[in-house]
């Protein structure tokens, strides 16, 4: 419930004004209806909004950043931009890592309310995001990377099943049928990267294999060697995966195959999403989805500092689209004799 300082005047019986003077300690007000005052607050469950009476008063206000892996260079450069338009705005920032936990991610949804935080930018887990509802908080909120339900919440994420398509419909014209894809198990984000891949390879009537994974580099290691070590003709000749630490263990088990195999896994490409900087420094270049992560920390910063100056405004959602940027990993394939 949304309570207003309306309802604690109702509940104690006195003006607005008087509540007022209460919260703010500041004005004559009689011990005994200081007292009523409080109950109505304590009864109620009553916290001030803190976002507007900061935002009234000019003083510097404070912003929680919550993030899913700060370890993902994805959300170290959201964090960044972020800071920087915060920095500009006179606001703090509070960052937390969840590591898409959903036990850590409530416990620091309770600390931005008792912190009374001006509003909150939020890369949520999938549950949370699936579930989340504004009026259970008395900040705004801006959710990054993973949206809530239509209309809950102001976002910025990228069009992620566009972008994956796009990955598979490149791989296709190199050449490529046994497409394979790893997608994080913890987000609505690696489900629409999922259900992109997915689309694409129906479009062109090829078999589909894909595995939801922990989000880390060790997952993608172990689920690609397994991939590897499977019969040349049933094995993967592409692999898609659906973030930057998962193609990070995707490359790290291609790259182990190699080593210790007299087999070649030269013809099994490899493409992702998060231009992360490895990608461009081994060789050959991975192929990957370049996603404007600057401008989605810079944009939610933008929005939620627009719902600071107008809460009544509808929510609204902004896709950005990636980049595919092509390198030597998904170089075209020579098929052999028979293929």
């Amino acid at each position: 419930m949304n309570l207003r300082i309306k309802d604690v005047a109702e509940a104690a019986g006195v003006s607005v004004t008087t509540v007022s003077r209460v919260l703010s300690n500041n004005g004559p007000v009689r011990d005994t209806v200081r007292q009523r005052v409080l109950s109505a607050i304590e009864q109620l469950g009553y916290r001030p909004n803190a976002a507007a009476r900061r935002l009234r008063s000019g003083d510097t206000a404070t912003i929680g950043l919550i993030v899913s892996d700060v370890r993902n260079p994805f959300f170290t450069e959201v964090s960044r931009a972020v800071e920087d338009a915060a920095y500009q705005q006179g606001l703090r920032v509070i960052l937390c890592n969840t590591d898409e936990n959903p036990e850590k991610e409530a416990m620091y949804l309770r600390l931005m309310e008792e912190e009374r935080v001006t509003g909150v930018i939020y890369s949520p887990t999938h549950d949370a995001a699936q579930r989340f509802k504004a009026q259970h908080y008395d900040f705004p909120v801006v959710m990054i990377d993973r949206p809530g339900p239509a209309g809950s919440a102001d976002a910025v994420v990228l069009d992620n099943r566009d972008a994956s398509a796009r990955l598979v419909e490149h791989l296709v014209e190199q050449g490529y049928r046994r497409i394979a894809g790893l997608f994080g198990n913890a987000s609505t984000t690696g489900r629409e990267r999922h259900e992109g891949l997915m689309d694409a390879l129906r479009r062109h009537g090829l078999p589909a294999q894909a595995e939801f994974v922990d989000p880390n580099p060790d997952s993608a290691f172990v689920h690609v060697g397994v991939w590897l070590a499977g019969e040349r003709e049933t094995r993967p000749d592409a692999i898609v995966a659906s973030n930057g630490l998962l193609l990070l263990g995707a490359y790290r088990a291609m790259h182990a195959w190699r080593a210790r195999s007299a087999t070649s896994t030269d013809d099994v490409a490899l493409a992702g999403f998060d231009n992360d900087a490895w990608t461009d420094l081994v060789s050959p270049g991975v192929t990957v989805i370049a996603q404007p992560v600057y401008e989605i920390g810079k944009n939610a910063m933008q929005l939620l500092t627009q719902r600071l100056a107008d809460p009544s405004m509808s929510t609204r959602t902004l896709v950005l689209p990636g980049e595919l940027v092509i390198r030597g990993s998904t170089e075209r394939r020579v098929l052999p004799v028979g293929d």
